[in-house]
């Protein structure tokens, strides 16, 4: 980079190109003999010649192209020229046919490289491999992630990176990149690459269009810690590429104490606007942090400033804690009160609508539905209460149809009040047919059940959502277990081939091997493979041959083998003398990831395995790096005490919320924190300014085994009620889950003898539960609050998540 003998701005460089002669080439391009060429060749500078033979009109298209180049490459200090050969020319330019297709770029008499025609097909190709040729110091071309880790180690705490990737060399983003690299090479890093898999794997979702990052190393000391990262979101271009670099050059943040009209700044003059948060000096620590961190997020999109009122000789309204000044120029400044940091992108960004603050506002008045937005559920059924479904694309069944209808064929049935392969999908209205649902044990809604022609229905305990019920049908299609009749077809079962369509939907498949005399225990896990049925793929194989299998896996009879499909490995485990209920356990626990992404759907089934949570919390893809790191940790057994998992605020946005009850404002991310939901309701939190290494983790976690740690909050018990009994849904999920010894409790039940089950169920709801069950609500929070602390939280055990 900056040790580069190549000065560009201090050096002239001449491209040479041998072209066949054309006669109606354009004037623009130099036409020099060979002789006359190279006497005008001089140290530091090129020249274009493709000592051209007459006759040859099949580089025309070429020649227009390289005419169009003549005037970008001029102004980058590089000549072009076309050099005319005749029959007797001797220069081995001008000698044989296959030379007459190829650019040669020189630099004085010196050949640097030759390109094939071929690939310099228009004007962006051209400029771009020339470039790319000329700064080979100042632009390191890179194909993996190790390559890239270690350019960052080496510029940490000296330069910064500019990294972009590329569909190919020689595209239009490939060009605008190399003239940012022209203006800027000797300054920052370039680092640029055409590899895919690179892009996915420093994290990035949308990898279809090029990409520009820039890399902040210039202020990391630590050698540990990763290098923040900042992704340009607009089109690479060359005049984009330049204005987001003046940013990154930008201050992050700018105290002011004048008036907000008057401010000017590098961003106004790149047509971005700017954001004021209005500070004062009993909190004026906490507002610069806050600042920093909203800084942080528009780096690129805005210029951010803290503004100090008590210094002000302008009036602010009182209760503003934010001013929005648009680049246009004589556009107003609008004076906001905002509650939520995340109002502040979504202003910046054009994603949502802030009302401006009116002097006269009221701050005590609350929508009509404030109520309701206490209760997530409640709050969603009210909003689409009016919302008609498109019940004509189901079946309606009344008391007359239904066992006609069920028993003809398979079918879903949707029980409610108010297409899947050669599955029926059908409906029964109980505000209709009350008898009909009473007689099929539906005392809830909305219930899904399963009818199988000739088998008891099953009742699907799984989320609404179309993926976990297209799941349970799916699954339903096979016996469960299914008879496998021979070690091939075992083999094939374990390796997935067997329902290679159903592994997307189960990434574990459970095989019982049993010898042909181990009548219990086969069934009982019968039994236990009946109670999945839906959830997971189990099978049985019970042959004389069964000691192949058992002698192959390590297995002693009877066993379970696991294959994990993702993995691609196979684990057995003993059972004898298990019960239905220990087999179904190991199952379930056997589903259950090792870090997971946490979600509104999946937080209760690993808030029951009551542990404390280990959640990195993430504003995006999580960094390979980092779970790496984490898995490490659970393989040496560090983590058995924990729950690690993780967050992306982009899929969850209720994280924020969970956050800002830590910490008041957002801080920035990725960050780690320690929740001890089921003891005291501490919160710790990893220190921001290390790096997520081993050994910095494992160090802050002996810590806190050994109360050397300060929380950073302790959450308050506090009980969220719904606003009515019948919208206490979280009731029925819990009375549901206890129904199950297991850590997940399956999503499907099966209803062996269904009128004498259900009654049973329902007279012993009320003592079934003896543990409450974690799971999520919102929170709305007081709108008194600066930052407003977000609309969502989760709930658990009468604490906040």
């Amino acid at each position: 980079m900056m040790s580069s003998s190549f000065n560009i701005y201090r050096v002239g460089i001449s491209f040479v190109m041998m072209c066949i002669f054309y006669k109606s080439a354009v004037d623009s391009l130099s036409e020099l003999s060979p002789q006359k060429y190279f006497s005008t060749l001089q140290p530091g500078k090129a020249s274009l010649a493709y000592f051209c033979q007459a006759d040859s009109p099949r580089t025309s298209i070429f020649l227009e192209e390289l005419n169009e180049a003549v005037k970008p490459l001029q102004d980058f200090g590089i000549s072009v020229a076309k050099v005319n050969c005749v029959k007797e020319e001797t220069s081995r330019y001008c000698g044989k046919e296959k030379d007459l297709m190829k650019v040669y770029l020189f630099r004085g008499n010196i050949l640097l490289r030759e390109f094939p025609t071929d690939t310099l097909f228009d004007v962006n190709a051209i400029i771009a491999h020339v470039l790319f040729a000329l700064l080979f110091n100042e632009v390191k071309y890179i194909t993996t992630l190790e390559d890239l880790q270690n350019i960052e180690n080496s510029l940490k705490g000296k330069a910064n990176i500019a990294f972009s990737y590329v569909r190919a060399i020689g595209t239009p983003e490939h060009r605008a990149v190399m003239e940012a690299a022209f203006v800027y090479g000797t300054t920052y890093q370039f680092v640029l690459t055409t590899e895919i898999a690179l892009l996915e794997s420093i994290g990035t979702e949308a990898i279809e269009n090029a990409h520009f990052y820039f890399f902040h190393c210039k202020q990391v000391l630590d050698l540990t810690q990763q290098c923040r990262r900042t992704l340009m979101e607009q089109p690479l271009t060359t005049l984009n590429i330049h204005r987001f670099i003046k940013t990154m050059e930008a201050p992050l943040l700018t105290e002011v104490a004048e008036d907000p009209q008057q401010v000017s700044t590098v961003h106004l003059q790149l047509g971005l606007p700017l954001v004021f948060i209005v500070s004062q000096q009993a909190t004026h620590e906490a507002d610069r942090r806050t600042a920093e961190w909203v800084a942080w997020r528009l780096l690129g999109k805005a210029g951010v400033l803290l503004l100090l009122r008590d210094s002000l000789e302008v009036d602010i309204p009182q209760h503003a804690n934010v001013v929005f000044r648009r680049a246009e120029e004589g556009a107003p400044v609008e004076f906001l009160v905002l509650h939520d940091t995340e109002l502040i992108i979504s202003r910046v960004e054009g994603n949502t609508h802030i009302e401006e603050m009116q002097e006269d506002e009221d701050e005590d008045v609350q929508s009509p539905d404030m109520d309701i937005q206490d209760d997530e559920v409640a709050e969603t059924v009210y909003r689409h209460r009016k919302t008609q479904l498109p019940l004509e694309l189901t079946v309606e069944l009344t008391e007359e149809t239904f066992n006609a209808t069920v028993v003809a064929s398979d079918s879903i049935v949707l029980f409610y009040a108010g297409c899947t392969s050669t599955m029926l999908l059908t409906r029964v209205n109980c505000a209709d047919w009350s008898d009909l649902c009473t007689k099929q044990n539906v005392t809830e809604f909305p219930v899904v059940k399963m009818y199988k022609e000739g088998k008891h229905p099953v009742s699907y305990a799984g989320m609404l959502g179309t993926e976990d019920l297209l799941k349970f049908i799916l699954l339903n299609r096979i016996s469960c277990p299914v008879n496998i009749t021979s070690v091939q077809e075992a083999e094939e079962y374990l390796s997935g081939e067997l329902y290679k369509d159903l592994i997307p939907y189960s990434s574990v498949s459970v095989l019982g091997l049993f010898s042909p005399n181990m009548t219990t225990a086969k069934e009982d896990f019968t039994k236990a493979g009946n109670y999945l049925r839906g959830c997971v793929i189990t099978g049985i194989y019970s042959e004389e041959d069964v000691l192949i299998l058992s002698n192959k896996y390590g297995a002693t009879l009877p066993a379970l083998l696991l294959a994990r499909h993702k993995e691609g490995k196979v684990e057995s485990i003993p059972f004898a003398n298990f019960r239905v209920q220990d087999i179904v356990q190991i199952v379930t626990n056997a589903l259950l990831e090792t870090f997971p992404e946490i979600t509104v759907e999946n937080l209760p089934i690993y808030l029951r395995l009551q542990k404390p949570l280990l959640i990195l919390f993430s504003d995006g893809s999580i960094n390979p790096q980092y779970t790496k790191t984490i898995l490490t940790l659970v393989k040496e057994k560090h983590l058995d005490s924990l729950t690690p998992c993780w967050l992306n605020l982009k899929n969850t946005p209720a994280g924020r919320g969970i956050l800002q009850t830590y910490f008041n404002a957002l801080p920035p991310l990725p960050l780690i924190v320690v929740v001890n939901l089921h003891s005291g309701g501490q919160v710790f939190a990893f220190p921001s300014e290390q790096a997520i290494t081993e050994q910095n983790l494992l160090l802050w976690l002996k810590k806190l085994e050994a109360g050397l740690e300060s929380p950073i909050t302790i959450l308050p018990a506090q009980e969220w009620k719904p606003p009515l009994p019948a919208y206490d849904f979280l009731s029925m999920m819990d009375a549901s889950a206890s129904q199950h010894p297991t850590r997940k409790e399956p999503e499907c039940t099966k209803e062996t003898n269904m009128q004498k089950n259900d009654k049973k169920q329902h007279e012993d709801k009320s003592t079934i539960r003896k543990e409450p069950v974690e799971t999520l609500r919102i929170k709305h929070w007081n709108r008194s609050n600066w930052f407003k602390e977000g609309d969502k939280s989760f709930r658990h055990d009468n604490k906040e998540l």
